[in-house]
């Protein structure tokens, strides 16, 4: 089977799961648009599955959900946290000797916990949605420039969270993984970033010194911090964008896309998150908590909704605090009177449950009249109605197969090496941590205590200088006398 065969087989399959589970809705109209025209980025799917069409389909599927629910499609720098844009934390510049953009990543001037890690994520979406316009879908490198950063500022779950993007949801869009000057003390990372990976991406991380980078890149693309010539100092440009597709017709047009309100990144919980309280409760939700199971290669778990009321059509949706680690299928939807459905929730490759039982999801749910809604409709409704919504909140937990618990099943021994690794990163955090606070407390001792020396020796001497002058008083005194 030749290529356009198997671009034609991934996009026939593709809508026929469309139409078998009515999900059209569900999916940016930019989205389906490609998926329709566009044989290039079906053929993305394709190269990173290995050519393997079922495996392509999934990717899709989780793709387009993914870029529905975190509003990929609408993603501009008016709506991300312009601060972070402005720093340069991360920015596009220059290019490998592949030819590929690199996409920098400044360790130095990330700390992490300091800035919202929600706004982050934002900000990674918004430049990688940015370079695969500008760029027209062609790979990228991650550049980490490590130079002169420490334990603050490595963030695992922040390089995790790039990695499992690049991963799942922007097909054969990266080229390498360049880690330059990686500190001595945090190889350990290395080995857990390798672990997120399949094994045939492996190879595609380089870890470098400056003299090493010029392997890679050309002495005079690199910085002089790299080692190179390059006197670039990034500063933030907008985005230029004139060729948006047309929701409606897929024609191009020069306006800009704007941000959906009703995205679960930025449209928020009311501040009694979970602990809304209904005379009558319209949602029925079981279980309480989700337990996960183990089956096949996935951790999984499912919640049955229910429409309780016999005259109300439900809008539902479903979000959790981590929404880069599991996926929700269908997060949101319609439930007519007495309906019941099934939504399973999936933990994301590259994910241990143990480390996550803490998580919970919010499920909410508003009565509509016109159960037949368009998304953009929803998403309206959802915007002036979100604060009134039914809530629940549901709590995960382990749960369990023949053989026990999945959480102490042989099926997991893989990822101990892993955990072990993370946990040994995440003391070393601990302690860089607490040795800087402590360092910091001794300096102002220090500070304290020097003052103090010098106001004694000031008072010492004052006195000591008293006392002489006293005593050569004293004796001139004498002296006159006797005379």
């Amino acid at each position: 089977m030749d290529l356009q065969q198997q671009i034609a087989e991934l996009r026939q399959k593709f809508f026929k799961k469309i139409d078998e589970e009515g999900a059209s809705a569900n999916f940016h109209p930019n989205d389906l648009n490609r998926a329709k025209t566009q044989d290039d980025w079906l053929q993305r799917f394709l190269v990173h599955s290995e050519y393997k069409i079922n495996e392509a389909v999934n990717m899709m599927w989780t793709s387009c959900e993914w870029r529905k629910n975190v509003g990929a499609n609408d993603i501009t720098e008016e709506n991300v946290k312009q601060e972070i844009l402005e720093e340069g934390i991360f920015f596009p510049y220059g290019k490998d000797k592949d030819g590929k953009t690199l996409f920098v990543i400044k360790c130095k001037l990330y700390v992490k916990g300091v800035r919202d890690t929600a706004e982050l994520q934002r900000c990674v979406i918004y430049w990688l949605e940015r370079l695969e316009r500008e760029g027209n879908g062609d790979q990228i490198t991650i550049f980490f420039d490590l130079t002169d950063s420490g334990l603050s500022n490595l963030d695992t779950d922040f390089i995790r969270y790039i990695v499992n993007l690049l991963k799942n949801y922007y097909p054969n869009f990266l080229n390498n993984i360049i880690l330059l000057e990686l500190p001595w003390v945090l190889n350990a990372i290395l080995k857990i970033i390798k672990t997120w990976l399949p094994p045939q991406a492996i190879p595609k991380i380089k870890q470098v010194n400056k003299a090493g980078l010029k392997e890679f890149v050309d002495s005079d693309v690199a910085l002089k911090s790299w080692g190179g010539t390059s006197d670039f100092v990034f500063k933030f440009t907008p985005e230029i964008r004139n060729n948006t597709i047309d929701n409606e017709n897929g024609k191009l047009d020069n306006k800009k896309v704007h941000f959906a309100e009703g995205s679960p990144l930025n449209e928020q919980a009311p501040s009694n998150f979970g602990e809304q309280s209904f005379e009558e409760t319209m949602l029925s939700i079981i279980p309480e908590v989700i337990s996960f199971n183990k089956e096949g290669q996935e951790v999984v778990g499912t919640l049955q909704l229910k429409n309780q009321t016999t005259d109300k059509c439900l809008s539902y949706k479903i979000k959790t605090t981590a929404p880069e680690k599991f996926r929700v299928r269908k997060s949101n939807g319609v439930l007519l009177p007495g309906q019941q459905i099934t939504v399973t929730v999936s933990l994301q490759p590259g994910f241990n449950l143990r480390s996550l039982l803490h998580n919970k999801f919010l499920v909410m749910c508003l009565p509509m009249k016109d159960s037949k809604m368009t998304a953009e409709d929803l998403t309206e409704f959802w915007k002036t109605n979100g604060n009134s919504a039914e809530q629940h909140r549901v709590w995960c937990r382990e749960g369990g197969t023949e053989t026990g618990s999945i959480l102490s099943s042989s099926t997991i021994s893989n990822d101990r090496v892993s955990d072990n690794l993370y946990a040994k990163i995440a003391h070393l955090e601990e302690c860089h941590t607490k040795l800087h606070k402590d360092l910091r407390t001794l300096k102002h001792v220090m500070i304290v205590s020097i003052i103090w020396t010098v106001i004694a020796a000031i008072t010492i001497i004052y006195i000591l200088r008293s006392d002489i002058e006293n005593v050569l008083g004293s004796e001139q005194s004498c002296h006159m006398h006797r005379e």
